[in-house]
């Protein structure tokens, strides 16, 4: 297998280097596993994680959210009464699922129905990191912001 090189992408693109090492584990993560599932776009700013996990219980399940990583795991709980089967298709183990978010991606609810765990995801981009619109002014103009003059008033 060999490694990609984002060096090219570095010359025009500034404090990018958590994006190349995201693509580069993505590159390297193999598709599939267990449990399957969707990541779908609800908006510009909503997005929904749906894990198939059937036979699970709410209390079996675990999310957790630590900086910018999505950790969703399952551990079964031990049954007494397991029959004797002859054939085993449904999975009875423990998983862990992570997820890389973006900054300002925050988890807004999750809700276990009908055997699908959906985790409803918004991001919550801060007004200071928002654009504005700069008022460009015209050679000689007086300056928008005008600053208090440090003298005091003399007194007569």
């Amino acid at each position: 297998m060999s490694t990609l090189d984002f060096s090219p992408l570095f010359r025009s693109m500034i404090g990018f280097d958590r994006l190349a090492n995201a693509l580069e584990t993505a590159y390297r993560t193999e598709p599939g596993g267990y449990p399957p599932y969707n990541v779908e776009l609800l908006d510009e700013n909503r997005y929904r994680i749906t894990l198939a996990v059937a036979g699970f219980t709410e209390a079996e399940l675990g999310i957790e959210a630590k900086e910018n990583l999505l950790t969703v795991t399952g551990q079964r709980q031990a049954n007494e009464s397991e029959g004797n089967f002859l054939y085993r298709g449904i999975a009875n183990r423990a998983f862990e699922r992570r997820f890389q978010l973006a900054d300002y991606v925050k988890v807004q609810e999750a809700r276990l129905e009908n055997g699908l765990l959906h985790i409803d995801l918004v991001r919550e981009v801060p007004e200071a990191m928002k654009p504005r619109r700069i008022e460009i002014r015209a050679a000689g103009a007086s300056p928008a912001i005008e600053h208090a003059s440090t003298e005091r008033p003399k007194a007569a």
